[in-house]
């Protein structure tokens, strides 16, 4: 893979092992030898350092406010937004068909496939700087203030406050090709039998419409 100097250079890691690197651009429609584990390990990390990077900027702020920012970081699209500034898609190797081009979804994964591969090239300390300085133009431009809650979020929160049980989540069905699925999931709330659907490119995005659906529901 050709130009990957000027991806380790936005990151601020050079990888000593260029393996781990080239795994992590390898979407699983390419081949065995993709980045789904990366993705994986990845995603713990930027859960980890997206939070120290919070605690140290915001010293004093209550543990909610500093999980609904941390939440507004690490979402598909934020992701797919730091991909693209990342220009991540021009080292992406992916075998799509025809015609079809690299969704959010894949290119977020990506980025915590990168993260993950950092972590395993040069431990914590490295994928820490790495998050943080991909990050940066988002935590620069953070206004506790004005973080709200997620639909999820209202949502539990005002069925606590009623008294009624929690919501519960399931997919109810999963459509098209590996590279741009498309997910259906069902909000339920069984003490007031009420049901919505929420559908997105992936299943926590469609679990936040059937959720935002839910709140609409409740509050006629």
């Amino acid at each position: 893979m050709s130009g990957l100097s000027a991806l380790e250079e936005r990151l601020g890691h050079r990888f000593a092992r260029r393996r781990l690197l080239e795994q992590a651009l390898t979407h699983r429609s390419y081949g065995p030898d993709n980045n789904e584990r990366l993705e994986f390990l990845g995603d713990g990390v930027l859960g980890c350092a997206v939070a120290e990077a919070l605690y140290d900027r915001f010293p004093g702020l209550p543990e909610g406010k500093l999980t609904q920012l941390r939440a507004s970081l690490v979402r598909k699209e934020a992701l797919a937004g730091i991909g693209a500034r990342l220009e991540l898609s021009r080292f992406l190797r992916a075998g799509l068909p025809p015609g079809a081009s690299l969704t959010d979804s894949i290119v977020a994964d990506a980025l915590e496939a990168l993260f993950g591969a950092v972590f395993l090239d040069a431990g914590y300390p490295a994928a820490r700087q790495a998050v943080e300085q991909a990050f940066e133009p988002l935590l620069a431009s953070l206004d506790p203030l004005s973080v709200t809650k997620d639909a999820k979020t209202q949502l539990q929160e005002l069925l606590q406050a009623r008294r009624d049980s929690p919501p519960e989540y399931r997919v109810v069905s999963t459509l098209g090709e590996a590279h741009e699925r498309t997910f259906e999931v069902e909000c339920a709330v069984p003490a007031l039998k009420l049901t919505t659907t929420g559908s997105g490119r992936s299943r926590r995005g469609a679990e936040q419409q059937a959720a935002k659906a839910m709140l609409e529901k409740l509050a006629k």
